[in-house]
């Protein structure tokens, strides 16, 4: 799962590296006219207006969260994470002996998802082994929710950067026909066409970030959903030798 993963980013990273350069060989020309004809980068982040580089920093800040959220799902949504091979065989040695104390030690020497859960069926083991099964289904589903948190950060950043993409779009459109407005004779066309052109940097570069987001957060999604599934199905088979140890008691 781990190659696969990597494979997968590799793959997507390459995209999106290919899309970049496309993007940059059709701006190049554009920029080079824009600063031609007296426009410059600060006329473009700044555009006559502190909303306008107010616009610019939150998507500057919405790509850099981005990016460290893309690192940081890699980090954390792994296999071995969650599933860590000597806790698994560690638990399953002590239960099978019937060393309850000795399940536990493993679990507080290795502290993760998959620890929390096991503490959350063994200090319910003398209530009965229904109540086993629904503490370790309430654990589970509060390390969703821990990682889904995360995880879910990635969607805000691709809905949040279309948004202020627009939102510069509008009040660059806005200051546009304003300036028109004021404008005579033939330096109304070149004026209107320059000024549009800068209001949409914004919705371009709200979109760049916003893809790759997307598709980063549905992957992770889909990865942690089933490395949590996997973890379930993992502790309630690492736990059923506790069902004849509760008959007994």
């Amino acid at each position: 799962m781990l190659k696969n993963q990597s494979r997968m980013l590799k793959l997507v990273g390459l995209a999106i590296l290919c899309g970049g350069a496309l993007f940059a060989q059709e701006a190049a020309p554009e920029a080079a006219d824009a600063v031609s004809d007296g426009v410059s980068l600060w006329d473009i982040l700044y555009g006559d207006s502190v909303v306008n580089l107010l616009i610019w920093i939150g998507l500057f800040a919405t790509s850099f969260a981005t990016l460290w959220l893309i690192v940081d799902a890699f980090i954390k949504v792994k296999h071995d994470k969650f599933l860590p091979v000597n806790v698994v065989n560690g638990v399953r040695d002590s239960l099978s002996q019937g060393d309850l104390g000795a399940a536990f030690a493993t679990c507080d020497t290795n502290p993760g998802p998959l620890s929390n859960i096991l503490r959350s069926a063994f200090e319910n083991i003398n209530d009965g082994y229904e109540v086993v099964q629904q503490a370790v289904s309430s654990s589970t589903d509060l390390e969703t929710e821990k990682l889904m948190q995360r995880v879910n950060m990635l969607n805000i950043c691709g809905q949040i950067a279309p948004m202020l993409g627009l939102m510069g779009t509008v009040t660059g459109m806005v200051a546009a026909f304003s300036g028109l407005a004021r404008a005579t004779g033939a330096a109304k066309a070149k004026l209107l066409a320059q000024s549009i052109s800068t209001a949409l940097w914004t919705t371009c570069v709200g979109l760049i970030i916003a893809v790759p987001a997307l598709l980063f957060f549905t992957y992770y999604k889909n990865l942690a959903t089933r490395i949590l599934l996997e973890t379930e199905a993992t502790v309630l088979d690492l736990i059923k030798v506790l069902r004849n140890a509760e008959v007994e008691h």
